[in-house]
């Protein structure tokens, strides 16, 4: 891997004591390597030259296996500032997002707008003039009422690995909650005391009256991004290897598709393109590949394209 000219190093050094600044447990050389794409002979010396200039800068220990090296102490944190860009970025983010996440985005603005003050004056007019010239689509979806009060009680359940009780679907129940997943509803995702070691999906603006436990509870080594690989959104069931043929015409759009985590693409001679994931949540995939019209077929399995021909006949009874 070749090293960066030398006049980029001073610039890559504030850069890397900002990132050091950005990371609670401190930053590795193979972080230093991926982030700046520098050997590891330079990105030794990029930390050697952080050691030798900064006293608030030194090892820190984790239970990683790898050495790694941060702040002790934060004298450093006025270099960190934010632009009225930055300011109009995310307030333009704010119609995009489900209004749990909007109200949660307008206490970040709050805070952001406070560090700001305190390191220079904010230009309103500057802001408002980003935001007249740049926005993002709206986001079209049913507003939930979900209580911050509500989300912060769970946040710290899943910290501290308590349970809590909460009333769902008319009944009480224990439950040991592992994860929260965004998408047109918040869901969370938890194991029930009474329904064993599976992890199920409750809708969070559904549960009532939640409280936090004094009882802890073992997760598992459960990984909500693992766990989230297996559905499609925040649909669960059956698992499914899902095999698509696209036409040639949707190749750009396709190749350029998020479609799922688990997902591989192969342009096909004919120009059509081949993808294939695994993923549960049947629903949630037909849905997804609607609004793909003509351009999309499906392969396999037989089931799902069995259940996506229904859905289109059920649809085609409307007309």
């Amino acid at each position: 891997m070749e090293d960066k000219p030398r006049y980029s190093r001073v610039s890559d050094i504030i850069d890397l004591i900002i990132f050091m600044l950005s990371k609670l447990n401190g930053v590795s050389l193979n972080d230093i390597q991926e982030r700046f794409g520098v050997s590891r002979r330079t990105a030794e010396r990029m930390r050697d030259s952080i050691l030798s200039i900064l006293p608030q800068v030194d090892e820190i220990q984790t239970d990683e296996r790898c050495k790694r090296w941060g702040f002790t102490n934060y004298s450093l944190n006025e270099l960190v500032s934010f632009s009225n860009e930055n300011i109009a970025f995310l307030e333009n983010l704010k119609p995009t997002c489900d209004k749990l996440s909007q109200a949660e985005l307008d206490e970040i603005l709050t805070k952001v707008k406070a560090l700001k003050y305190r390191h220079t004056k904010m230009d309103e007019a500057q802001v408002e003039l980003l935001l007249q010239s740049e926005g993002y689509a709206v986001r079209q979806s049913q507003n939930y009422k979900v209580d911050l009060n509500v989300v912060s009680v769970i946040r710290q359940a899943i910290k501290e690995n308590r349970k809590i009780q909460a009333e769902y679907k008319d009944k009480v129940r224990i439950l040991e909650p592992l994860g929260l997943i965004y998408g047109e509803k918040v869901h969370l995702i938890a194991r029930e005391e009474v329904k064993g070691q599976d992890e199920y999906n409750y809708i969070l603006h559904k549960l009532k009256n939640v409280e936090i436990l004094a009882e802890k509870f073992d997760p598992k080594g459960f990984d909500l991004h693992e766990f989230s690989k297996k559905s499609f959104g925040v649909y669960f069931g059956e698992i499914y290897d899902v095999k698509l043929k696209f036409i040639p015409e949707a190749a750009e759009d396709v190749l350029n598709y998020n479609f799922h985590p688990t997902q591989k693409m192969k342009q096909q001679a004919d120009g059509s393109v081949i993808v294939t994931f695994k993923a549960s949540g049947d629903k949630h995939i037909m849905w997804n590949l609607f609004k793909w019209g003509y351009a999309v077929e499906i392969l396999a399995p037989k089931d799902l394209k069995k259940k996506y021909k229904n859905y289109i006949d059920e649809i085609r009874k409307k007309f």
